[in-house]
């Protein structure tokens, strides 16, 4: 070590270097990568290449020149309304709009067939409701290069989407409060957001948000190549769509940009790894955040559940690092959570096999199973009488989407969970445009089923069909139908080529996930292993005879779309109700019998708008229930699958953790090893200031209780990280 000359000419040692602080706490590790990890991530780089997600030189060129050609229509656009309102000839010379990129594009991370996302930002005088969604709409509409134009006036972010030139285009607009707007317009600076509405904040916040994101990684390179990764694993997974109730681009930018600040040296095979090991660990509802909250004297509200009771009830906080911070994650429900839980834990077994040569990329990328993990499914038929009206139907329908998970959640208290799917069908043999989405519902696991409990969920579908029928564009044709199909009646149009795979044995399938010895592994085993656990209990009943349980003719499937079912927009009902016999056997035995029963009043499963549906009752012999090895196992775990016993032990030895601000600036480095953390071993902890109220709700992420107050830990990890 070098060291500085002292007045008597001996040589004195420098004080060690302290590690440069990314984010709101220390690296965890600094370490860099190995020879091994090199030839790693080269492997994963390879992989990705062939898995076509870079796009050619040719796309790229062809997208610059869509946002040169976008840029004039905008510019073109304001000097004639400019001109329209009786500005001067130089008012009209000078006016100005310009035209930002965010999200992957900006970010550096879009592959082939990506769309752009856009933000235009005119002038004070140009308003969104009337100038944006409708001169500039009509005037997009008359372009022979613009085809799908879908404007979206009344969502969270307003947004028009087409695509011109076959590139997928989503345009947000800004008006700020400047007469003129400069072609240099630095938005990341504060100044833009005096005296603009909150749709013209959340819009403004996509760019400024991604400047953000880039200036607060280590290396910009690897966070890139991570994040890349990364959403190409969440799609493959099922679990990429903000709309739906996952998590969207920015999402997923801002979980990776944080890992990059805990593992700053890392290169991208690592960081992948890191990734899920930090989030199978992670407590949530702490909230994961880049850097401090910032305040301001603009006064917008920003994320804080300290003074916002509405942000308290936040399951997954992602926190937006530039003003005013934001929950961008604030679509996460309790079921959706639970669901990217069970992969982030899929995906840290595979990267645990990759590690050890046991496995190879490929395996981490693997498709979910969505229609083999169930034995219960929603179906949302959507039809319009031509594709365009398709379109703008289907956008309000997936809008509301998310909506029938929370509303069933909350009318099941929680006992029937949902799996939304982020994937769109769409059965081409049909007379009319038709597309189709898809719910997963089964009970919650290691909860015991009492003899004959039912999940009546008819005035749940109702409730949502009669939000659906509020879109103000409704035209003749646009009509929904939701329906209840067991895994044996899926149609053919969802599978790959038009028909079933054939369900492999449960030993060929992904020995890893088995549910293991402990119960303390069940929360981390994805839906899709427990499915096959069951298919093998049927064969098994099968062997021993056991009486099998008649079925009821099944109900029409919806090949056709009666004129007479929807005739009316207005009253009538979908009649659903799902019931769980939950008889359980002993811990030797398995399932009874895995057939329904299903009883329907008329011909049409759902119905139509206005259409007086069927009663729809589902019976099954513990389908939606754990044998009771299993059930034992699920008893003490909470509701995020965390072993209540072990919490408590942990919580015991954290009662002399000290207590300190989430966003002081005085932080500790957390060890972790590079092996699996063990659950239960406790690390230095570091709590927050953030404390939600424990009568309002129960977040069930750390025992510690202060006055009253749930203690979050300094970023969700402190309880975890440790050298096993």
């Amino acid at each position: 070590m070098m060291g500085s000359e002292s007045p008597n000419g001996s040589s004195m040692p420098l004080p060690p270097q302290q590690a440069k602080m990314y984010g709101i706490t220390k690296p965890i590790s600094l370490a860099g990568a190995s020879e091994v990890d090199f030839h790693r991530n080269m492997e994963l780089e390879r992989f990705l290449v062939d898995s076509g997600l870079y796009e050619s030189r040719e796309e790229a060129a062809k997208r610059e020149e869509v946002l040169g050609r976008l840029d004039q229509i905008v510019k073109s656009w304001v000097k004639q309304l400019t001109r329209q309102r009786g500005y001067t000839d130089q008012m009209v010379e000078d006016a100005n709009a310009v035209i930002f990129t965010f999200g992957s594009y900006r970010l550096g991370v879009h592959g082939p067939g990506a769309d752009i996302d856009t933000l235009c930002v005119g002038p004070s005088y140009v308003n969104r409701e009337e100038d944006f969604f409708i001169i500039l709409h009509n005037i997009l509409a008359e372009m022979e290069e613009v085809t799908e134009l879908q404007p979206v006036s009344d969502a969270h972010v307003p947004v028009m989407k087409f695509k011109f030139l076959g590139i997928s285009i989503d345009l947000l607009y800004a008006s700020v409060s400047l007469l003129v707007v400069p072609e240099d317009l630095d938005i990341s600076n504060g100044s833009v957001l005096y005296d603009v509405d909150e749709p013209t904040i959340r819009s403004l916040n996509g760019c400024r948000v991604a400047d953000q994101i880039l200036k607060l990684v280590p290396n910009v390179k690897h966070f890139r190549a991570t994040l890349r990764c990364l959403k190409f694993w969440a799609k493959r997974r099922g679990v990429y769509s903000n709309v739906t109730g996952f998590l969207g681009g920015v999402n997923w930018a801002l979980l990776v940009a944080r890992v990059c600040q805990l593992y700053p040296n890392a290169n991208p095979s690592m960081l992948v790894s890191r990734f899920f090991r930090v989030y199978t660990q992670w407590r949530w509802p702490n909230p994961v955040m880049l850097c401090s909250i910032e305040e301001n004297e603009l006064g917008f509200p920003v994320w804080d559940p300290r003074r916002n009771p509405r942000d308290r009830f936040h399951l997954m906080p992602i926190i937006t690092p530039a003003y005013p911070c934001m929950n961008s994650s604030y679509n996460v429900s309790a079921s959706t959570l639970r669901v990217m839980i069970e992969q982030f834990h899929h995906g840290n077994r595979i990267c645990e096999e990759i590690e050890l040569n046991k496995a190879h990329w490929g395996s981490l990328f693997e498709p979910y199973l969505f229609f083999e993990a169930y034995k219960n499914y929603l179906q949302v038929d959507i039809v319009a009488a031509g594709a365009d009206d398709l379109l703008a139907w289907k956008g309000w329908v997936e809008s509301r989407w998310r909506q029938l998970t929370l509303k069933i959640e909350r009318d099941t208290n929680g006992m029937l969970q949902c799996h939304p799917y982020p994937h769109e069908y769409s059965d081409t043999s049909k007379p009319c445009p038709h597309s189709a989405f898809f719910m997963g519902l089964q009970r919650k696991a290691g909860v015991r089923g009492q003899e004959g409990q039912q999940f009546d969920i008819r005035n749940t579908v109702d409730e949502f069909r009669q939000g659906i029928n509020m879109y103000v564009y409704w035209k003749p044709g646009m009509e929904i139908y939701v329906s209840h199909v067991r895994r044996k009646q899926l149609p053919a149009f969802v599978f790959p080529d038009g028909y079933k795979r054939t369900r492999m044995p449960r030993h060929l399938i992904h020995p890893s996930e088995n549910m293991g010895e402990n119960a303390s592994k069940c929360h981390s085993v994805s839906a899709e292993t427990c499915n096959k656990r069951k298919s093998d209990t049927e064969m098994l009943d099968a062997k021993t005879g056991k009486p099998e349980k008649r079925a009821s003719i099944s109900p029409l499937r919806l090949d056709s779309f009666s004129p007479e079912g929807s005739s009316s927009r207005s009253g009538g009902s979908s009649h659903m109700s799902i019931e769980c016999i939950g008889r359980l056997e002993d811990s030797t035995s398995k399932v009874a019998d895995s057939n329904y029963g299903v009883k329907t009043s008329d011909g049409l499963l759902g119905g139509g708008i206005g259409t007086v549906g069927p009663d729809i009752y589902i019976s099954e012999t513990d389908a939606c229930t754990l044998d009771k090895q299993k059930s034992r196992g699920l008893e003490n775990q909470n509701e995020n699958g965390v072993d209540g016993n072990k919490v408590r032990d942990c919580s015991e030895s954290a009662e002399t953790a000290s207590i300190r601000p989430l966003l002081s600036s005085e932080r500790s480095a957390f060890n972790m090893d590079r092996q699996v953390v063990k659950a239960c071993n406790l690390a230095r902890a570091e709590h927050a200031d953030y404390a939600p109220s424990a009568s309002n709700r129960n977040y069930n992420c750390e025992p510690d209780v202060r006055l009253g107050s749930v203690v979050w830990t300094e970023d969700g990890l402190g309880r975890n990280l440790c050298r096993s």
